[in-house]
């Protein structure tokens, strides 16, 4: 067989088609066997020359597939220590202190009484004063009649078990004419007696009542001192600390309701 095609250049015949002018194809040594089997010249392509692997050409091994596809190989690996300490929390604003009082109607009671006025200060922008329950009755009359305190808001009282003079009396007072507030506090013990402030205010009657009915403060003086708000046969002062938040007087609740318990 011959080793070299040649494309011939002959002359159309009138009735026969012409025939397209193939190039001129060389036929490696040992692939003539592929032209003979009738593979056209243009389907065989020349074989690549050899090429000798080298450490840039060879291809690496590619790493596992991350469980969860590509978007979770992409995430960061978690820490696997423990965890980094939370940082300590803020403290908190510290709130209002009391600051000393200072007023002409402090230096004259200062004056007169001298350690008998135990405290003169200015909490929250609420004016007060802490006195010796020997010159209560005293101080309030000043309150009243000098410094033009003509109204008491409230008596009331604050219990603490553990103290020795169990309840802080308050006193609440307004002067329409200064448009002013100032609160009194006295300690007595429990069941001791209390000078009444109905003689300077006649609304004092029913506020000391209910420090009576609630706390069982005695103020002595009072025109009519007998409970307000429970009936007067009633076990217990429900103010008091030492009175249970669901404490009840359950003989009263047997008689008068017919019931067993009033919860």
């Amino acid at each position: 067989m011959p080793e070299e095609i040649k494309g011939s250049e002959q002359p159309a015949s009138s009735n026969a088609p012409e025939q397209p002018v193939k190039a001129d194809v060389q036929v490696a040594p040992g692939k003539s066997g592929d032209v003979a089997e009738g593979k056209k010249a243009e389907d065989v392509k020349p074989a690549a020359p050899a090429v000798k692997p080298t450490a840039d050409t060879v291809a690496k091994p590619s790493a596992p597939a991350a469980p969860g596809g590509p978007a979770a190989a992409q995430q960061p690996a978690k820490p696997t220590g423990p965890a980094p300490a939370k940082p300590a929390a803020p403290k908190p604003p510290e709130g209002p202190k009391p600051q000393p009082w200072d007023a002409p109607v402090v230096a004259r009671l200062k004056a007169m009484y001298g350690s008998g006025l135990k405290e003169a200060s200015t909490y929250a922008g609420q004016n007060y004063v802490v006195v010796d329950k020997t010159i209560l009755s005293e101080v309030l009359r000043i309150f009243r009649e000098d410094e033009q305190f003509d109204f008491c808001v409230d008596v009331t009282a604050v219990h603490y078990p553990k103290r020795e003079e169990q309840f802080e009396l308050v006193y609440i007072l307004y002067s329409f004419a200064r448009n002013e507030r100032v609160r009194v506090k006295a300690s007595f013990k429990d069941g001791e007696a209390v000078p009444s402030a109905v003689p300077f205010w006649p609304t004092a009657n029913w506020l000391e009542r209910e420090a009576f009915d609630m706390f069982g403060m005695k103020f002595e003086g009072h025109p009519d001192l007998r409970r307000i708000l429970l009936p007067e046969d009633w076990t217990g002062h429900p103010l008091r600390k030492d009175y249970g938040i669901l404490q009840q007087d359950t003989e009263w609740v047997k008689v008068h309701l017919g019931i067993e318990s009033g919860q």
